[in-house]
């Protein structure tokens, strides 16, 4: 089945469909690279400017440069970010900067979206530092990213088609062995994988199922093609599934699989 195209340009839709959970992630995930303070950072697919802030607001950095081929993205990044931080217009794969500038290199919810990651990881290594860090992060699609995962279940109970679009079936790189294997394809050392999970409660069902309607990204992609009839009946489908007692809160996991090495000193 051929699907939608993966949208990424909007930058106020893509904040409270995943942007707002990915800020969450990326402080836990900054604060374990135990990166020195003062260092240049390079933030590769840096999108709307969660990883970028997280960096800003945690590491102390001298300088970010955040990367991405979405000028909507950069334009909204530009916007909420101080001063310390520039951005550039880039291909993942082809950096137009130079050898060994950054101490520390990191991209949150990217590389999977990448049509060739290994070759976007040895970007990675190429612009760090020998001794620096290389790291990112990306969603547990198939797993504990439950907002994704609660949305791809139900459509595929109504649309058996769908299950081709599920972002757990497309990116079988978003696992610790692969992801793991990745980082050690693209040349890094000392390779390790972690888990981040952080909680996701949505107010109510309107909080978690509005977002969707922003169309950007694969999921909201898919809601917005279909017409109004079958986007209904999604809707109804998803409320019924995640229909909780009480207040009408829904509360939810977001796990991501974190990879990080370090460029080889020779």
């Amino acid at each position: 089945m051929a699907g939608p195209a993966d949208v990424w340009a909007v930058g106020k839709a893509y904040e409270p469909y995943v942007g707002r959970w990915s800020r969450l992630v990326a402080a836990e995930f900054v604060a374990g690279l135990e990166v020195a303070g003062g260092a240049a950072w390079l933030d590769l697919g840096c999108g709307t400017g969660a990883l970028s802030q997280a960096v800003l607001e945690t590491a102390d950095p001298a300088l970010v440069v955040g990367a991405d081929p979405s000028a909507g993205f950069l334009t909204h990044a530009r916007a909420q970010l101080d001063g310390r931080a520039r951005f550039v217009a880039a291909d993942a794969r082809r950096l137009p900067v130079g050898d060994a500038r950054f101490g520390a290199v990191v991209s949150g919810l990217v590389l999977n979206f990448v049509p060739d990651p290994v070759l976007a990881v040895r970007e990675m290594a190429r612009v760090v530092r020998p001794g620096g860090r290389v790291a990112a992060y990306v969603w547990d699609y198939a797993g504990r990213m439950e907002l994704i995962r609660h949305f791809w279940d139900a459509a595929a109970a109504l649309d058996p088609a769908a299950a081709e679009l599920d972002e757990g079936r497309r990116f079988s790189l978003c696992q610790p062995e692969p992801l793991g294997r990745l980082f050690r394809d693209g040349g890094l050392a000392d390779v390790g994988v972690r888990p981040i999970e952080v909680a996701t409660r949505f107010a109510n069902f309107d909080d978690y199922w509005g977002p969707f309607l922003g169309g950007q990204g694969p999921a909201p992609g898919y809601a917005m093609s279909l017409d109004e009839p079958r986007r209904a009946a999604l809707r109804e489908e998803l409320r019924r599934r995640l229909a909780t007692p009480g207040d009408g809160a829904i509360p939810l996991v977001a796990r991501a699989w974190a990879a990080a090495g370090t460029r080889r000193l020779s």
